[in-house]
């Protein structure tokens, strides 16, 4: 029986990574209400959201269908950074982390009809320090709302402002692409 393989995302750069790999698959989003507790910190948040995503789409699979679902946060002084709400939030987001260094964590999920495969990861970014016109410009140039922390790495604030980073580039652009790979190989999708 042939597998196949749903992306439950509706990031258009997952998208893409998923098309670099040449990993066969169709889109199905859906929404969920992206609501976890306070109590969850790190990396449980993004496994517990990517797990939600992935139990949505589990009450549609047939039983050769799987779903990969994932998402990210900006972890930061002890808190996660989310999409931001609106432009003013973008900038206050992105105040906080000028000249400092903060975690991005993704969490990828496999699901089939009756089981649940997840990993994450964990990245550090060290951003120079930006000066307001730098923020507001991309803020207002690139609208960053549809992004955790209010950031792109792949555009133009991570082309000027990010520093350094320690691990993995593609988990700071929403999937972690080696782990990514290493759950579709040993769950036989690919």
């Amino acid at each position: 029986m042939t597998q196949k393989l749903y992306l439950g995302s509706g990031s258009p750069r997952r998208v893409e990574l998923l098309r670099q790999m040449n990993i066969p698959f169709e889109q199905r989003v859906l929404d969920v209400d992206e609501v976890y507790s306070q109590d969850l910190k790190g990396a449980a948040i993004t496994d517990f959201l990517a797990k939600l995503k992935g139990e949505a789409q589990q009450k549609i699979l047939l039983p050769n269908e799987f779903v990969l679902t994932a998402d990210t946060i900006v972890w930061h002084n002890g808190m996660a950074l989310g999409k931001p709400k609106n432009e003013h939030d973008a900038m206050q987001m992105l105040s906080s982390l000028s000249g400092r260094t903060h975690e991005v964590i993704s969490s990828v999920c496999l699901s089939g009809i009756d089981s649940q495969k997840c990993t994450n990861d964990t990245t550090k970014v060290s951003m120079r320090k930006l000066t307001t016109e730098e923020i507001e410009h991309y803020v207002h140039t690139y609208k960053p709302l549809d992004k955790a922390g209010a950031y792109g790495i792949q555009e133009w604030i991570g082309l000027v402002g990010v520093a350094k980073i320690e691990g993995s580039y593609t988990n700071v652009v929403g999937l972690p692409t080696h782990k990514t790979f290493e759950l579709l190989s040993t769950t036989q999708i690919i």
